[in-house]
């Protein structure tokens, strides 16, 4: 079975463009504010016009109010809705589009009773847990702890780089692989620049799933 990749918290049409050059599945959209990667609407629509086809938009949402998620779908052309908060499976569901639940991977979580909880989702996205932080923590969880059968698909996300990408691959062997910071530029002394991709560690990031999957 093939890895697929997502490349999430895009803000700028040429970071999509370069994932997708490079090999990426899809792309994610960061729609929660207090995120340093969310985008507006104009600049989700900007950074969809410069996809080529074949590539999935996935829509990044924490606990949205419904009429927040209908207009941000009534103008940009997304495909796929991810759920980062504590939506219910029917809240995920209200939307007419395909969805994935993200769960964050705390201690003593029952990942197949949440799995047959929202049994309606395309996948469950794990990641790692960091108290009050909804998402792209950029920390690792024990992937020991992924039971060894879900009935959903698994998107393996947290902490993710080129390094450790293809020891994930090789052992949980999940449906896809998200990434957000693990493949972020970084400035002179070596801080990552949230808004900003490095083309050159998607690329190597894709390659080694591709090698390895």
């Amino acid at each position: 079975m093939r890895t697929r990749v997502k490349i999430c918290g895009i803000t700028r049409p040429e970071d999509g463009r370069a994932a997708a050059m490079a090999g990426a599945d899809a792309i994610g959209l960061v729609f929660y504010g207090p995120s340093p990667r969310c985008v507006t609407v104009a600049q989700a629509q900007a950074i969809c016009a410069a996809l080529p086809p074949f590539v999935t938009v996935t829509g990044l949402f924490v606990d949205a109010p419904a009429a927040q998620i209908s207009s941000v779908l009534s103008q940009v052309p997304l495909d796929l809705l991810q759920f980062h908060g504590d939506e219910s499976p029917e809240d995920c569901a209200g939307f007419g589009r395909p969805w994935m639940k993200a769960l964050r991977m705390r201690e003593g979580i029952d990942v197949a009773a949440e799995a047959a909880r929202f049994h309606g989702a395309r996948a469950l996205l794990l990641d790692a847990y960091v108290p009050g932080v909804p998402g792209g923590t950029g920390e690792r969880f024990d992937w020991s702890r992924i039971p060894a059968a879900l009935p959903l698909p698994v998107v393996l996300a947290g902490g993710l780089s080129p390094d450790n990408v293809a020891e994930a691959v090789r052992q949980v062997q999940p449906w896809a692989v998200d990434v957000s910071g693990g493949v972020e530029a970084q400035d002179a002394q070596g801080a990552r620049q949230p808004r900003i991709k490095s083309a050159a560690a998607m690329a190597a990031l894709i390659e080694q799933v591709a090698r390895h999957c």
